[in-house]
């Protein structure tokens, strides 16, 4: 058999359950917020039914099935704990053309229950055609976990929205999408919005509509293992005709992009990169200019040392609107899946987020990093791509007054959310990076929250 998952009003529609017991009040339960008129018949009914049962004005008959019971019935839920009782019902109804829902008997059902998910108008019924319940309520639950909580109140006001855009979106392809944009941010931001902030929002969206080609996405493809990217960033992809990425990201995720995807590596790693930050930037413009939905992918955060600021003020500049799309940044995360808090109570109330490039650099030309003020500074010290300067870093603290014997850790994060980790203090930790080889690029982490992690002298 296949079954098509078809949606049926049966509000005020009549409707029989047969049986009295847990499966039958598992079964009224998921009918009830859909309106039937409902008869329950069983010989035995538990209490749990009948207080259900009363709550919701449903006829009960404590007795025996008889046949007269299909009598104007709709639908039938043959769910007693006799088996032969639920095939005769089955069979009958089959012969009236009743449908019939029999428990734990595939073959004699017209119909199945579905796993529900139910939220004022929003129905999802999930089926695996009775092979495996348990994957149907496995998938139940993961789907439920990504509905909002206010699904009612975003339904009820898309459903507004879509009389108001046709006021002012007359383009039937134009106003499809401007729908579809603010239902996604709707279920993002588990939000509806007032009247100003919906009329700036459709103003914005016609304004980029006359001025620019498309827009940019820039997305954060977070750090480490490709499923902590967030899940407006995997949306993003999935969406993209034109995907422009770089080498700091888990290569899986380009694995959800479509197949008619354009996918174009710009390599951005400190010391290899295989187009200027310039020529990047000429190129999102360009590809948004061809109408494409491009998404500008970038390892961590775009706007933590990711130059994200630069591009999207290159496309604002050529009148492409751009929008942002946060990634989880490697500062905070590969210190955690290493064992390290950037904070903790009473051991650091703060931290600070350091590039490393910087620690070779001259401060008299402004472009080196003040050690003086660095080494005063309480809480955790975080530098990004510094493994390659941490000798100048290391000298750098503790000449300007640091405790040598502050906890140190070098961390390198895996695209399989592993980390490989050395930790000391600044007084050794030198010789053992050089030791373990550890890999490029590394987070380093200073300050008492290693400890946490390292047993450090």
């Amino acid at each position: 058999m296949a079954y098509f998952p078809f949606f049926v009003d049966i509000d005020g529609r009549n409707g029989l359950i047969v049986g009295g017991g847990k499966i039958a009040l598992h079964k009224l339960q998921k009918l009830l917020p859909y309106g039937p008129v409902l008869k329950i018949v069983a010989p035995e009914i538990s209490v749990d039914m009948k207080q259900t049962a009363l709550e919701n004005n449903i006829c009960v008959i404590e007795r025996l099935f008889e046949r007269s019971d299909l009598t104007q019935m709709y639908f039938v839920i043959a769910a007693s704990d006799n088996a032969d009782v639920n095939a005769e019902i089955g069979r009958l109804c089959r012969e009236q053309n009743i449908l019939v829902n029999v428990v734990d008997n595939k073959e004699l059902c017209s119909f199945l229950f579905p796993s529900l998910v139910k939220m004022g108008n929003l129905s999802i019924g999930i089926s695996t055609e009775g092979t495996s319940p348990e994957i149907a309520a496995e998938m139940r639950s993961r789907i439920a976990s990504m509905v909002p909580a206010d699904m009612d109140a975003i339904l009820i006001y898309l459903g507004s929205l879509r009389t108001l855009a046709k006021t002012y979106i007359e383009e039937d392809s134009k106003r499809a999408l401007f729908l579809k944009e603010m239902a996604r941010v709707c279920m993002d931001c588990n939000a509806v919005f007032d009247e100003q902030e919906t009329m700036r929002r459709m103003e914005s969206y016609i304004y980029c509509e006359k001025t620019s080609a498309t827009k940019v996405l820039l997305v954060g493809a977070g750090c480490s293992s490709f499923d902590l990217i967030t899940m407006r960033g995997l949306r993003a992809i999935r969406q993209a005709q034109v995907l422009v990425y770089d080498d700091l990201i888990d290569q899986r995720l380009l694995e959800h992009a479509s197949e008619r995807c354009e996918r174009i590596y710009v390599g951005k790693r400190s010391g290899k990169h295989s187009m200027s930050q310039e020529q990047i930037n000429t190129l999102l413009v360009q590809k948004a200019k061809e109408g494409s939905l491009v998404v500008r992918l970038k390892g961590g955060d775009p706007f933590v040392f990711g130059r994200g600021m630069e591009e999207m003020l290159a496309l604002r500049r050529a009148n492409i609107c751009v929008e942002y799309i946060p990634g989880v940044t490697s500062c905070i995360t590969i210190p955690a899946l290493a064992g390290i808090p950037v904070t903790h109570r009473e051991i650091s109330r703060s931290f600070h987020v350091i590039t490393g490039h910087l620690a070779g650099r001259d401060l008299s030309e402004n472009l080196g990093l003040d050690f003086a003020v660095l080494a005063q500074l309480e809480g955790t010290l975080v530098f990004l791509m510094g493994i390659s300067q941490l000798q100048q870093i290391v000298e750098g603290l503790i000449c300007a007054g640091k405790e040598s014997s502050t906890p140190i850790a070098v961390i390198h994060g895996n695209f399989d959310a592993s980390v490989e980790s050395v930790c000391g203090t600044l007084t050794d930790i030198i010789a053992k990076v050089e030791e373990s080889m550890i890999q490029k690029p590394a987070v380093i982490v200073i300050g008492a929250v290693v400890a946490l992690m390292c047993k450090c002298p």
